[in-house]
C-alpha cells in the first residue's frame, strides 16, 4: 500500500491515499480476482462499516487534525489497515476560524463604535450650531433700543440715568382728595385707591407704558421708556381716556357715599432723564421740564377730562378729536397750547363713545410702530452683517422696502396688506446676520421671535413668514401679495443701475461660493432674465421695457 500526500509518496501494500488538508481520497486494489466486493471504514471519522460494494475508492471530507486509520475488509475475509496523520495549516484549523471571527467581529464593533461616535460628534456639533443660531436670533430679537443719544452713569451703585428725546408723561390725580379723607374711613379709602390703581397698572401694561410711582392719590406713568418708540403719545392718551371712563363707571356703580371720586389727567410729551435710584430698593424715576409741564396739565385740567399740551396734540391729532382750550404760561418756557381730548375719531373707534380703538386704528398705529421696527432692523444690518455682502446688505433691504411700497400702492392694496408686505420686505434678508447659507430660514425664525414684541398678531406673522419664504430663488408666488414682494425683490432687473447691482452680486457670490468667471456669470444672468417675468401690472409697466434692454445687452456679451 502507498499514501500520496502533497510533495511525498509512500508504498504500503495495495492502498493509496491522497490527503489535501480537510479531505482524503483513498484507492485500493488486490491481485486476487475472486475478491470482488469489499467494505471500509475510517477511524475515528466513522465507527460503522460502509455497505458491501465492488468500489475500490472512497473520499472523506472535513477531516480534523490528528491520526486516522483506514480499514478495508474484502469478501474473502482479508482486512488491510492504512494509518496516516492529517496536519492542517494553522489558517485551516477551526481555532483559527473561531479566532478570526472573534477578531473580525471585534474590529467590526470598533468600526461601528467609531462611526457611531463620529455621527454623535457631527450631530452634537450640528445641534450646538443650531442652538447658537437660535440663541443669536432670540438675543437679537430681544434687544431693545434704550434712549436716543443715551448716556449711562453709575456712581457707587446709587444712580444710573439715561436721556430720552421723546417721552409722554401722564399725571392722574383724584380731585378733592383731602375732603374725601374726612368723609370715609381709612379701610374703605385704601381699598378704593387700591382698586383704582390696580386697574391703572393693568392699563399701562396693556398699552406698553411704564409705571413710575404713586404718591398718595396721584398716579404717574410714562410711555417711551425704557424702550424707545414713536407710538407712546397715542398709547398714553388711550390710557388716559380709559382711566377717565373707569372712574366715571365707578361713580355710577358705587353707592352715593362714594360718588365724589373724580379724576384729572394731564399729559405732555418731551425729553426726560430716567434713572434707577437706590442700592437695596431700586426704583425708577424721571426728571425734567416734561415732567413738570405734565403735572401743570393735570392741575390745570378738569375732572373727567384728559388735558394735553400742543406738543402732544400734534402727535395724536390724526387719531383723536380734541377741543382747543387756550394757552397756559409755563415758568421759564413761555406759553403752551392746551387741548381736551374728546374721543377717538369716529372712523377709528369701535364704540359710539370713542373710547376703544377699532381695527383701522390699530393698523394705523402699527404703521407708526413699523418705523421703530425698521430703525431697529436697519441698525442691526448696518452693524452686524458679515463681510463680503456686496449685494445683500442694508441698502438692498431699504431698496426692497421702498419698491414694495411703490408696487403695493400701484396695485391698490389695503392698509394692512401694505403693512404686511413692508414688514416682510424689511425682514426677508435679516437672516444674513446669523449666516450666509439658508438665510431665509433664519429670517423666518427672526420674524417669529421679533414681531410679537411689536404687537403683530399671529395671523399677521404667519403671512409675513410665507412672504419671506417666497423670496427663495426659484420659488413661485402663490397669491397676490407674494407676487408683489417677488417683483419688488427683483425690481433691479429692469432698472438703469442693473449693471452696478449685478456686479455687486457677482462679487458677493465669488466671495462666498467660489470663483465664477465673468463669462459664466453673464451666461447665468442671461438665462435667468430670459426666464424671469414680472407678475404685477405695476412692475411690468415700470420695468419690463428696460429689462428687455438689459437682456439684449447681455445677449451681445454672451454671443
Amino acid at each position: 500500500m502507498f499514501i500520496e500526500t502533497p510533495g511525498k509518496k509512500h508504498v504500503v501494500d495495495s492502498i493509496s491515499c491522497l490527503v489535501e488538508y480537510k479531505s482524503i481520497s483513498i484507492h485500493w486494489q488486490t491481485k486476487d480476482c475472486s475478491i470482488k466486493q469489499c467494505r471500509y471504514q475510517l477511524i475515528p471519522y466513522s465507527q460503522g462499516w460502509s455497505d458491501w460494494s465492488d468500489r475500490n475508492a472512497a473520499t472523506f471530507f472535513n477531516l480534523g487534525n490528528g491520526p486516522y486509520t483506514f480499514r478495508v475488509e474484502f469478501n474473502g475475509g482479508q482486512t488491510i489497515d492504512a494509518k496516516f496523520d492529517v496536519q492542517l495549516p494553522f489558517w485551516k484549523k477551526s481555532i483559527f476560524y473561531i479566532a478570526s471571527i472573534v477578531v473580525l467581529s471585534f474590529l467590526a464593533f470598533l468600526l461601528v463604535m467609531l462611526a457611531f461616535k463620529q455621527r454623535i460628534r457631527i450631530i452634537s456639533h450640528n445641534i450646538e450650531q443650531e442652538f447658537k443660531k437660535a440663541f443669536k436670533i432670540k438675543q437679537n430679537a430681544q434687544e431693545k433700543v434704550i434712549g436716543d443719544d443715551a448716556f449711562s452713569v453709575k456712581e457707587q451703585a446709587r444712580i444710573r440715568s439715561r436721556k430720552y428725546k421723546r417721552v409722554t408723561v401722564l399725571f392722574a390725580d383724584i380731585q378733592g382728595f383731602t375732603k374725601i379723607v374726612e368723609h370715609i374711613n381709612p379701610e374703605t379709602l385704601i381699598d378704593e385707591l387700591d382698586r383704582f390703581f390696580f386697574f391703572f397698572d393693568g392699563l399701562v401694561e396693556k398699552h406698553n407704558i411704564e409705571k413710575i410711582k404713586t404718591i398718595g392719590d396721584a398716579y404717574m406713568c410714562a410711555g417711551g421708556i425704557p424702550n424707545v418708540n414713536r407710538t407712546n403719545p397715542v398709547e398714553v392718551v388711550l390710557a388716559g381716556i380709559e382711566m377717565q371712563k373707569f372712574m366715571l363707571d365707578a361713580q355710577k356703580l358705587s353707592d352715593k357715599k362714594l360718588d365724589f371720586w373724580e379724576l384729572r389727567v394731564g399729559i405732555h410729551t418731551g425729553p426726560v432723564i430716567s434713572g434707577e435710584i437706590g442700592k437695596k430698593n431700586v426704583s425708577v424715576d424721571i426728571w425734567g421740564d416734561t415732567v413738570n409741564i405734565a403735572s401743570r396739565m393735570e392741575s390745570s385740567g378738569s375732572t373727567g377730562k384728559v388735558n394735553i399740551t400742543g406738543v402732544t396734540y400734534e402727535l395724536i391729532k390724526d387719531f383723536f378729536d380734541c377741543d382747543y382750550r387756550g394757552k397756559m404760561p409755563i415758568k421759564y418756557k413761555g406759553e403752551t397750547d392746551m387741548y381736551f381730548v374728546k374721543r377717538i375719531k369716529s372712523d377709528l373707534s369701535e364704540d359710539e363713545n370713542g373710547i376703544f380703538p377699532n381695527r383701522k386704528f390699530i393698523i394705523k398705529l402699527q404703521h407708526i410702530r413699523f418705523s421703530d421696527l425698521e430703525e431697529f432692523i436697519l441698525r442691526k444690518l448696518d452693524s452686524e452683517l458679515m463681510e463680503g455682502l456686496h449685494y445683500h446688505n442694508m441698502e438692498h433691504t431699504k431698496d426692497v422696502v421702498t419698491r414694495t411700497e411703490i408696487i403695493a400702492r400701484g396695485e391698490n392694496v389695503s392698509s394692512e396688506d401694505l403693512l404686511i408686505l413692508k414688514t416682510a420686505a424689511l425682514l426677508h434678508d435679516s437672516g444674513f446676520i446669523v449666516e450666509y447659507d439658508n438665510h431665509e430660514d433664519n429670517s423666518i425664525s427672526f420674524a417669529h421671535e421679533l414681531l410679537p414684541n411689536y404687537k403683530y398678531s399671529d395671523y399677521q406673522i404667519k403671512q409675513i413668514v410665507e412672504l419671506i419664504d417666497v423670496t427663495r430663488v426659484g420659488k413661485k408666488p402663490r397669491n397676490y401679495l407674494e407676487k408683489i414682494l417677488k417683483d419688488a425683490d427683483l425690481d433691479y432687473l429692469g432698472r438703469a443701475d442693473f449693471i452696478a447691482i449685478s456686479d455687486n452680486l457677482f462679487k458677493e457670490l465669488n466671495h462666498h461660493n467660489g470663483k465664477v468667471s465673468i463669462d459664466e456669470w453673464n451666461k447665468l444672468q442671461y438665462e435667468f432674465i430670459s426666464k424671469h417675468t414680472y407678475y404685477t401690472k405695476t412692475a411690468r409697466q415700470l420695468r419690463q421695457v428696460n429689462k428687455e434692454r438689459q437682456l439684449h445687452k447681455l445677449k451681445l456679451l454672451v454671443s
